[in-house]
């Protein structure tokens, strides 16, 4: 079987194509959430990737768990229910803490809809652009569950409590449009141009230094649950680090030279 996540690589930047058009790309087996492990411990590990970009085959983005398989207790959601707990924590629950943890930036491409764990999976990554036929909708609750991949904990983190708490308890579906005034995604695009969209945000995030990006996504990661003291103290120590990179010192000479910078990974 082909893999579910499909794998290219552009210079630094790295392309993850959910590769499962016949079910929408539903994330539900757990060789899937393996792929998804694997493959960040491998860009995690890959000093020069810079930007991830993750978007899905066909007409959706990710369609969330499969429910033929809720139905028939299969597939991770077999067993008792302490055995339905260990596969979630060793299954999908792998998937927030690898994209958490991947310093490389991380852009969602949403083609088409993102539902349930399929809306985690975007709000999981650093920025969000949508098709204009894209939908979203954290709809647990329409099939009688919660929430099991964090998203409770990142939905209110990116549109704020009242919203989040309005999509996790209707389960009601928007569109891209709606998504955009909610500051779920930073830009709505024509279907045939969201590759291209999100190519162009992938190289002007990709034109900085790699250790600047990966400090400064570190940074906005520990600040959303540490004191204010802690990430100032956090942020001198990195500032020192980064002020003794070869990277900084070019960027500053081409800065003063009015050049553009070549930057080595230094």
């Amino acid at each position: 079987m082909t893999p579910f996540l499909e794998q290219s690589r552009d210079g630094a930047i790295v392309t993850l194509r959910m590769n499962r058009p016949e079910t929408r790309n539903a994330l539900t087996e757990p060789g899937q959430m393996a792929e998804f492990v694997t493959a960040c411990e491998a860009i995690g590990a890959d000093l020069s990737v810079k930007v991830v970009i993750l978007t899905g085959a066909g007409s959706a983005f990710c369609a969330g768990g499969n429910v033929k398989d809720m139905r028939d207790r299969g597939g991770i959601f077999a067993g008792s229910p302490y055995e339905l707990r260990h596969a979630y924590r060793l299954g999908i629950q792998r998937i927030p803490i690898a994209l958490y943890n991947l310093e490389a930036t991380v852009i969602a491409a949403v083609n088409g809809p993102a539902i349930g764990a399929g809306l985690d999976l975007a709000c999981m990554c650093d920025i969000r652009l949508a098709a204009s036929t894209a939908k979203f909708a954290e709809s647990f609750v329409k099939l009688g569950i919660v929430p099991g991949d964090g998203g409770a904990w990142l939905l209110p983190r990116i549109v704020g409590i009242p919203k989040a708490t309005e999509l996790a308890l209707t389960g009601d579906m928007i569109d891209a449009d709606e998504a955009l005034r909610w500051n779920l995604v930073t830009k709505v695009v024509p279907p045939e141009a969201l590759e291209a969209e999100a190519r162009a945000m992938a190289e002007r995030v990709a034109a900085h230094p790699a250790h600047s990006l990966r400090l400064t996504k570190r940074l906005l990661r520990e600040g959303q649950h540490m004191r204010l003291d802690s990430l100032l103290e956090m942020s001198a120590a990195f500032q020192a680090l980064a002020h003794h990179t070869d990277d900084h010192h070019e960027a500053v000479n081409a800065f003063l030279e009015r050049r553009p910078a070549q930057y080595q990974g230094r």
